[in-house]
């Protein structure tokens, strides 16, 4: 079992950086991804990374604006944000891949989830 911990949420302004990481216990280096959940709205995907951290996947809403990274020595995601609007609010979540996903771009191709960390996007 490879269980993911997210960390580095927080208020920022519009407009301003936050950067996420997320460390999978466990030795299996392995593809990840980041979800999002807002209030009221189903969680969502944002991106996510091979183990080899070569090939990356973002959704439409952040291209240009967040990057998804990796250090495999530390079996830790991150996914710097940039640019970060008030939609942008939301509890974030990183996931590891289940068998056959490397990287994961769906909730269902994923296997373990972290607790989420909460950004908030606001003046």
């Amino acid at each position: 079992q490879v269980q993911p911990a997210e960390s580095g949420g927080g208020l920022v302004q519009p407009g301003g950086s936050l950067r996420l990481s997320c460390t999978a216990s466990g030795r299996a280096v392995i593809g990840m991804a980041w979800f999002r959940q807002a209030p009221g709205k189903e969680r969502e995907f944002v991106a996510s990374i091979s183990k080899s951290g070569a090939y990356l996947y973002y959704a439409d809403f952040v291209k240009g604006r967040f990057t998804a990274s990796r250090d495999n020595a530390r079996n830790t995601i991150f996914l710097q944000m940039n640019s970060l609007k008030p939609e942008d609010t939301a509890v974030y979540y990183c996931a590891t891949a289940r068998n056959g996903y490397d990287p994961p771009t769906t909730a269902a191709q994923c296997a373990y989830w972290g607790q989420g960390t909460q950004v908030t996007v606001s003046s």
